[in-house]
């Protein structure tokens, strides 16, 4: 039976759809492909076996050959292919906030995180996006009284959008509500299975580049 197929490198944007996989117990039923990519520090490389166009991931073929692209649209692509165990079910309450939540990353916190590591300070991207203290400000709200962004549970809002600060934990907000949520987003996945999947990905991607 055909499935749909993960393109993957290891400790990348892409980490996190392995995470959310294995917290619903499902990455053997994707066919994951570990591919190189170009790096921000200079390492890394466009990988001819990646068929993401810019060569970038995570990159989803679907198992009907329908091509998704871009962490949100793919994790909830999967969520559903599931079942929605990690989203609000289509027509509950929960679910506009969900929606948002999801494009809220793309739209305005991925940006502005970039802009922060990479030391970028502009009229342009403060006016569209705001910044740092907005993103804090957002997630406090959306923490508040609540364990995870949508309540009780987690979600892969939570995954998505927690993701940035274990990346780059220099870059967490100075507040304890998202510090304590970060950390309970992490304690909900698997770090160790993750780690173990990550370094054997790494062994893959070295074994592939010098036959």
């Amino acid at each position: 039976m055909d499935m749909p197929t993960l393109y993957h490198s290891p400790n990348s944007r892409s980490s996190r759809v392995i995470a959310q996989l294995m917290l619903i117990g499902k990455l053997d039923a994707v066919d994951v492909v570990i591919v190189d990519v170009a790096r921000g520090d200079g390492t890394g490389r466009h990988d001819p076996r990646n068929a993401h166009p810019e060569g970038k991931v995570p990159y989803l073929i679907t198992d009907d050959g329908q091509e998704v692209r871009e962490s949100a649209a793919i994790m909830m692509y999967l969520d559903e292919l599931f079942g929605q165990p990690l989203s609000p079910k289509i027509g509950t309450p929960m679910r506009g906030s969900f929606l948002s939540w999801m494009s809220y990353y793309g739209g305005v916190m991925e940006p502005v995180i970039v802009s922060a590591f990479s030391g970028i300070d502009h009229p342009a991207i403060t006016g569209n996006f705001r910044g740092m203290a907005e993103v804090c400000t957002a997630l406090e709200a959306g923490l508040k009284d609540r364990p995870f962004l949508l309540g009780e549970d987690i979600s892969i809002a939570d995954i998505l959008l927690a993701s940035p600060f274990q990346w780059a934990p220099h870059l967490m907000p100075d507040s304890p509500a998202i510090k304590a949520w970060v950390k309970r987003v992490g304690d909900a996945l698997d770090g160790s299975a993750l780690a173990t999947f990550e370094d054997k990905a790494v062994a893959e991607l070295g074994a592939l580049q010098s036959a």
